[in-house]
C-alpha cells in the first residue's frame, strides 16, 4: 500500500492503476440511453488532495476536496474508494463532508431542437454497483433534471436509487440510512418522499427525424423520470 499526503495528484487513466480509476459506473448514471454518449470516449481525471492505492486488494482510496469530471460529468466530495472484483466489475463510494452532500451532474441526450438537460443528485453517500449498475444516493437524498436551464423534476427521500439499465428509480423515504460517520441518519421530509414531476412541453419535437407522420407521437425530449410501483431502495 502507498500513501500520499498533501500533494495534489490528478489521474489521467493511465499507469497500473487505470482499470480501478475507469468509473464507468458513475460515468453511465442516470440511464445509458439517456446520458450523452459522447462521455464514454472522454478521459477522465480526478483531482484529490491524497491518494492511496492497494495494489493486492485492487481498491484505490482519493481523499481531500475530490473532483472528477468525464465530458459533461462532473462528481464531488470529500472520498472517493474505487473498487474492482476478480470479474472485472467496479463499484464507486462517494463520500461527503461532514453535514454536506456529495455531488453528481451529467448531460443527457436530447433529441434535435429540444432544450438542453442535465441530471443532477446529491446525498451524503453516492454508491455505484457496476455489477447490477445501480447508483444510490443515501441520506438526504436528491435527484433533480433541468430542462433548458429551469429545474423541471425533482424526487427527495432518505435513498434514491436509479437503474441505469430500465431507467427506474426507486425512492424510500422511511429508511435511516448510515452516513460515513456511522451516527444514524434521519429520513429527509418527515419520513415522506416529496415529488415535483412537471408536464412534457408540447411544443417539443415528437419524434425523432425520419419517423412516419402517419400517427401522432407523444411529445418527447428525453423521457420523464418514473417511479417504480414499490418503493425502498435495492440492496447491494
Amino acid at each position: 500500500m502507498h500513501g500520499y499526503n498533501d500533494c495534489k495528484i490528478r489521474a489521467l487513466m493511465k499507469h497500473r492503476i487505470t482499470p480501478l480509476l475507469v468509473l464507468a459506473a458513475l460515468t453511465c448514471a442516470f440511464g445509458v440511453a439517456q446520458a450523452e454518449k459522447a462521455d464514454r470516449s472522454k478521459p477522465m481525471n480526478i483531482e484529490a488532495d491524497a491518494l492511496r492505492h492497494d495494489e493486492v486488494k485492487q481498491t484505490s482510496v482519493f481523499s481531500g476536496r475530490v473532483v472528477m469530471t468525464k465530458g459533461s460529468i462532473v462528481l464531488r466530495g470529500a472520498r472517493l474508494d474505487v473498487r474492482q472484483d476478480a470479474e472485472g466489475y467496479q463499484s464507486g463510494i462517494v463520500t461527503a463532508e461532514a453535514g454536506k452532500r456529495a455531488f453528481f451532474r451529467q448531460k443527457r441526450d436530447t433529441l434535435p431542437g429540444a432544450p438542453e438537460e442535465f441530471i443532477e443528485g446529491e446525498g451524503e453517500v453516492i454508491e455505484y454497483d457496476g455489477r447490477t449498475d445501480n447508483v444510490r444516493f443515501i441520506t438526504r437524498a436528491e435527484l433533480r433534471r433541468y430542462r433548458g436551464g429551469a429545474l423541471s423534476d425533482e424526487i427527495t427521500g432518505a435513498v434514491v436509487v436509479y437503474n441505469n439499465l430500465t431507467d427506474v428509480f426507486t425512492v424510500d423515504g422511511q429508511k435511516k440510512a448510515l452516513p460515513a460517520s456511522g451516527s444514524e441518519g434521519q429520513a429527509s421530509s418527515g419520513g415522506r418522499v416529496r415529488a415535483v414531476l412537471a408536464p412534457k412541453d408540447p411544443k417539443t419535437p415528437a419524434s425523432a427525424p425520419g419517423s412516419s407522420a402517419t400517427s401522432p407521437a407523444p411529445a418527447a425530449s428525453a423521457p420523464v423520470l418514473r417511479p417504480s410501483t414499490s418503493l425502498g431502495g435495492a440492496t447491494q
